[in-house]
């Protein structure tokens, strides 16, 4: 394995994602500075070497720092975005206004969309960093593997091939493989909208249904995420791999998806507040779903999952009565 391009880097934040990214990049050697809005977060990492309150038992690498100060991290060459989509702007703002170089690598690692006008996260960084090299990261990836090094795929995308090469080699270790992409729209739409078919899939095991029932629901969902990315340009066969099926299986059927657990405490009778509320994270499905349902009515493609989640979500839908319209919907070709 080939040296780091990289002898330092920087994360923001410095959550469970954000912290199991800045793990691998620390055990690929880099000076890692993960940039948080929790002091009492930051302590611990920096004192104790541990992130208790995101990743609890999981011990931190000596080369991984911690900051609350955004000045700390506006110079470092490689800057990877891991922050919820909600606040995405805001410290996208406070970054622009420390001001980085243009010779800076930004990548998102984000799954959402921004709130405000509806803008991927590829697009926010364009929109702030325009001079700026960009990829995204994106794939089967939860945090608590990541963090105890389990084996782990993903996929580095970039409109530029050179930019690509040059972080999938930083994300070169023995346990974290990487792919290139130049589909850098499927991968985003693949990482958002997998996040409305997991809170479907918690519904599913909430309500007592089985493995057939959760098999259809990610077989249909993925028909839906490549037509609704192919409409915005997106390629077929991204919707096939790591940053499509693959990050859609993982979080539909894994124990550690915050937006799986949604939507299971949704079909055990709690309120959506209820079930936000138990959580000391995002649930980025929650407004993936709204985002991805107006998107699908402009584009006018066919979302009816997404239509139904959306429907439980932002209308108070009966969970049982969103799954009956579902099965009830005119017969049709599997592949129409």
């Amino acid at each position: 394995m080939e040296a780091s391009p990289f002898s330092e880097a920087a994360v923001l934040g410095a959550g469970s994602w954000g912290t199991a990214l800045s793990i691998v990049l620390a055990d690929r050697g880099i000076d890692v500075c993960a940039y948080g809005n929790e002091e009492p977060v930051c302590d611990d990492i920096n004192s104790n070497h541990l992130n208790s309150k995101y990743l609890p038992g999981v011990d931190l690498p000596e080369n991984l720092s911690s900051s609350v100060d955004i000045a700390d991290v506006k110079d470092k060459p490689l800057i990877l975005m891991v922050i919820p989509s909600q606040v995405a702007r805001l410290v996208l703002q406070d970054l622009q206004n420390a001001g980085i170089p243009k010779e800076t690598i930004l990548v998102s690692c984000t799954k959402g969309i921004d709130p405000e006008n509806g803008a991927f996260m590829h697009e926010l960084l364009e929109q702030f960093f325009p001079d700026n090299p960009i990829a995204v990261l994106s794939g089967p990836s939860h945090a608590e593997e990541v963090a105890k090094r389990m084996a782990t795929l993903a996929t580095i995308g970039s409109d530029d091939e050179d930019v690509a090469r040059t972080v999938q080699n930083v994300f070169t270790l023995p346990w974290f493989r990487t792919y290139t992409s130049s589909d850098v729209i499927g991968i985003e739409v693949g990482s958002v909208v997998k996040n409305v078919f997991a809170i479907a899939a918690g519904a599913i095991d909430g309500l007592g249904l089985g493995d057939n029932t959760k098999a259809a629901l990610v077989t249909r969902g993925l028909s839906e995420m490549t037509r609704l990315g192919m409409a915005l340009g997106g390629k077929e066969e991204t919707f096939r791999g790591l940053s499509g099926m693959g990050d859609l299986i993982v979080t539909c059927y894994s124990v550690h998806s915050r937006n799986n657990r949604v939507g299971r405490l949704l079909g055990e009778g709690n309120t959506l507040q209820q079930a936000i509320d138990s959580m000391n994270q995002v649930a980025e499905g929650v407004p993936n779903a709204k985002h991805a349902f107006e998107l699908a009515r402009r584009l006018e493609v066919r979302t009816p999952i997404i239509d139904e989640a959306y429907a439980v979500l932002f209308e108070d839908k009966p969970i049982r009565e969103a799954m009956q319209d579902l099965l009830q919907r005119a017969p049709r070709e599997e592949v129409e």
